[in-house]
């Protein structure tokens, strides 16, 4: 069977780009569909377009929306890797880059001049993210023109501002009120702010777990008990946060995990290094940043500490990641807080992938479906 498709890099991902209604296969639930093609699982996703790292096994669903006041309705995916699991708990900030563009060339919005406002709804945490492109005589170029950290050549950019993000996914920018809680941590317990807004995530000081939030991304995916450590607190977070009810239930790629220190650098406000997956993120999921952002606003938290009065109350959050420096603003607009940032994508390739027939034998159900290895 053939899917249309389109491949897009979003910030420092890639992801696969489908029409919502292209993905319904008669016998198959959407999740069957996107890890048979996919090639999940399997560490290397050999017979399927997965890339075998989580910031290239992604999914983007789009479709034009019904809904006052929303041109586009997005849900993103978060396919697994070596499981047979399909991550719909979250937002992907990078891949959202793609969103705006994919709508203005379907048809779905009419291109402006100088410039298209398109509105997305992620479906996943109900996040409206207003995006903003370049569109000259009300034609999209998409020039290669900007440069972004994590992404060794130019791209096209787009603007994009989440409104009123904090909450989105518990009701409340700390979901457990505080600014600051003590997780367990097998060690004693460690102070981490759960902030919510973008995406959930869990931020620790850097150095109560032994790094310096500038570490090496090798040599800390190297380390299994760190990671296994880092994990387990990230899970902790989580059934804080009231996302599960049990470390065991809590996804792999919600929350996210962000490691903060005091920059070492002049000119940026503060270091981070994320986790994504279980693994060192090789950049910063934009939706981390937003999370950060609002965090950094105030005083109580892990992030606010670094910053001097000065800082916190700033319209921007300077961070430097394993990448680069990245810069996200704060402002308003119809009395809500807009948080956003510049990124960039790139089309890759536009076609169809391959979904074979339904699986009908015994053992390739199983694994589909994540009873075997």
């Amino acid at each position: 069977m053939e899917i249309p498709a389109t491949w897009m890099r979003g910030g420092t991902s890639k992801c696969w780009v489908f029409r919502r209604d292209d993905l319904d296969v008669p016998g198959m639930s959407v999740d069957e569909v996107l890890l048979r093609v996919y090639g999940s699982p399997d560490v290397r996703q050999v017979d399927g377009v997965g890339g075998g790292t989580s910031t290239t096994s992604k999914a983007v669903i789009l479709s034009a929306s019904q809904r006052e006041g929303v041109d586009v309705d997005y849900t993103f995916a978060q396919v697994g890797i070596e499981a047979a699991t399909v991550d719909w708990g979250s937002n992907c900030g990078n891949c959202s880059a793609v969103v705006a563009a994919f709508a203005v060339r379907e048809g779905w919005v009419a291109a402006q001049d100088p410039s298209t406002e398109v509105r997305v709804l992620n479906t996943n945490t109900d996040q409206v993210i207003v995006q903003e492109l370049s569109t000259p005589g009300g034609v999209l170029t998409e020039d290669l023109t900007t440069a972004i950290p994590g992404v060794p050549f130019l791209g096209s950019p787009v603007r994009m501002g989440f409104l009123d993000p904090a909450g989105r996914t518990t009701g409340r920018l700390f979901p457990t009120g505080r600014e600051r809680d003590r997780l367990p941590d097998g060690e004693g317990g460690i102070d981490a702010t759960l902030v919510d807004a973008g995406a959930p995530v869990v931020a620790l000081r850097a150095a109560d777990v032994g790094l310096t939030g500038h570490d090496s991304l090798a040599a800390l995916d190297a380390d299994p008990d760190l990671l296994g450590r880092l994990d387990a607190i990230r899970r902790e977070g989580a059934v804080a946060m009231g996302l599960v009810a049990d470390v065991g239930e809590a996804a792999r790629a919600v929350p996210k995990l962000a490691l903060v220190a005091a920059p070492r650098e002049e000119g940026c406000d503060v270091d981070v290094l994320m986790l994504s997956m279980g693994r060192a993120h090789p950049a910063i999921p934009i939706t981390g940043s937003v999370a950060l952002t609002l965090a950094s606003r105030h005083p109580g938290t892990v992030v606010a500490q670094l910053l001097d009065d000065e800082e916190t109350q700033a319209d921007q959050l300077v961070m430097r990641t394993a990448a680069g420096v990245v810069t996200t603003y704060v402002s308003e607009t119809d009395g809500q807080v807009v948080v956003g940032a510049t990124r960039t994508y790139r089309r890759l390739a536009q076609g169809v992938v391959f979904l074979p027939d339904p699986p009908t034998s015994t053992a390739t159900h199983r694994i589909l479906k994540g009873e075997e290895s």
